[in-house]
């Protein structure tokens, strides 16, 4: 190899040196911006309650990081499908963001906090321009240690009448009658007395052409029950938990024909069987849907019917509780 002279090696160092205290001083910023910006404090999950005048509404937020020095997030209010959020203002232990109405029409939803240690508290002002207060806790993580072991299955439906259920709303459309459980229009939901923590559900279920119901978890969690029968798989259709988990396929079958969900919850990891195939294998469910009785995912809670989008009727509901 020909050898450099003295003042070409020179040159070669500095141009070698450079660069690389160039990309040093970049990390340095880059680390320096990280530090100053300890978002933290504020990045996860939070269990939401809307305090309302004749009742307190469930509500959700998880807040991620986009980059070094972006928070963004996902929301959902007391109805409706997770929003994503695209910038989440956090400075000096005050946490703010705002989407855009789903449905109404009018102003942006907005939402302002103050962390206080492991909570929040500040206000929710809606589309129509109505403002609450609100707190949140953080979300539990639900983490199972243990595989469960599980009971001895529990009819939850007799079939005569409507022993074990209760309705949500001021008047009771839901009748049973021949093992069926009906809804004929849309109105009141309908709500197990008992509550649960873990479990295996079977359920069975119809609906006419154009109808819609849903199945909550623990009163939380919506697997959707839709006439899709021949959509594409994505977070707000049949058998999907609603507005997070996609089934990777619809097998809906036609108005007036009966269904079946199998349905396992461990947790936060749901499996859903639909129609004898499975569709969600062990995913974990982020937090409550749009419905949610409650936000208090720490605790147990019923099954949950909806009835209030229209006419449906269930048969042969089975639930195995874990031990």
């Amino acid at each position: 190899m020909k050898k450099l002279s003295a003042a070409k090696r020179k040159i070669f160092a500095h141009s070698i040196l450079l660069p690389a205290l160039f990309i040093t001083s970049l990390t340095i910023k880059a680390n320096d911006q990280s530090v100053s910006f300890d978002s933290s404090s504020i990045i996860g999950r939070w269990d939401i309650t809307i305090h309302m005048p004749n009742k307190e509404a469930p509500s959700w937020l998880e807040v991620q990081r986009s980059g070094l020095r972006t928070l963004v997030g996902h929301f959902v209010g007391e109805g409706g499908s997770a929003r994503p959020i695209s910038k989440v203002n956090f400075s000096e232990g005050k946490i703010s963001f705002s989407i855009p109405p789903q449905w109404e029409v009018g102003n942006d939803l907005s939402f302002e906090a103050t962390l206080q240690g492991d909570s929040l508290a500040g206000t929710v002002v809606f589309p129509n321009g109505k403002s609450y207060n609100c707190s949140a806790v953080r979300a539990p993580s639900l983490k199972r240690e243990t595989q469960p072991a599980w009971g001895k299955p529990i009819h939850l439906l007799n079939g005569k009448d409507l022993a074990g259920w209760h309705a949500t709303g001021e008047k009771n459309q839901w009748k049973a009658e021949g093992g069926i459980l009906k809804s004929e229009k849309s109105g009141s939901n309908i709500v197990t007395d008992a509550t649960f923590n873990d479990f295996k559900l079977h359920i069975e279920f119809r609906y006419p052409k154009g109808s819609n119901s849903g199945v909550y978890l623990r009163g939380r969690y919506e697997v959707q029950i839709e006439d899709d029968s021949g959509s594409e798989p994505y977070r707000n259709v049949f058998s999907a938990i609603y507005g997070f988990l996609s089934p990777t396929e619809v097998t809906a079958k036609k108005p007036g024909e009966w269904n079946m969900y199998d349905i396992t919850l461990v947790g936060r990891l749901v499996t859903v069987v639909s129609n004898g195939k499975t569709v969600i294998c062990n995913q974990e469910i982020p937090g409550i849907t749009g419905g949610a009785l409650n936000s208090r995912e720490d605790e147990p809670g019923p099954i949950y019917l909806q009835g209030d989008h229209g006419p449906i009727e269930y048969r042969n509901i089975m639930l195995t509780p874990a031990k």
